[in-house]
């Protein structure tokens, strides 16, 4: 963990090489941040973050919806999306609960063109698994909307596993 006041006094490639997964696979978030040091609490840092990628034009938002991967998938994902995922058990499904995640995530990804985004910390797969079953029936601009609201829970969470104030 690093303190807050230390990221302050970072340089921007020292701050952006620690922050820049907070949102999956997108350095531009936390680029763009460092020019708001210094900041006075972690809650100061989240909501600068998230005020950026809100004041971002939709296609970055996308792409950045897109950068994150499918829940219960076996695939290539960053270091801490593995994490989260073996915490809530994904990582471990039967046979029968990965058809099942993989059947609803194609579902998903066809009616919205993004993958079903999550804040799994906390959670146990089988409430993943119902939100993703409840959440395909959504309207594709609900959908976005509460895409990136987890999007901000996920930054939040992973930013309090990194920074101490």
């Amino acid at each position: 963990m690093v303190r807050l006041q230390e990221l302050n006094d970072w340089n921007d490639e020292q701050f952006i090489q620690e922050l820049g997964g907070v949102f999956e696979s997108s350095p531009w978030v936390a680029k763009k941040a460092a020019k708001f040091r210094p900041f006075i609490s972690l809650k100061d840092l989240h909501e600068k973050m998230v005020g950026i990628v809100a004041d971002s034009p939709q296609t970055e938002q996308l792409e950045l919806i897109r950068s994150h991967p499918d829940l219960g998938a076996n695939i290539k994902m960053s270091s801490q999306s593995v994490s989260e995922q073996e915490e809530a058990g994904l990582r471990d499904l039967t046979e029968e609960e990965f058809r099942s995640f993989h059947h609803l995530n194609e579902i998903y990804q066809q009616r919205f063109q993004f993958p079903f985004i999550f804040a799994v910390k906390g959670k146990r797969k089988t409430e993943i698994h119902a939100a993703l079953r409840t959440r395909v029936a959504n309207d594709r601009r609900a959908e976005f909307e509460k895409a990136l609201e987890e999007v901000y829970a996920i930054a939040s969470f992973r930013l309090i596993d990194k920074i101490e104030e």
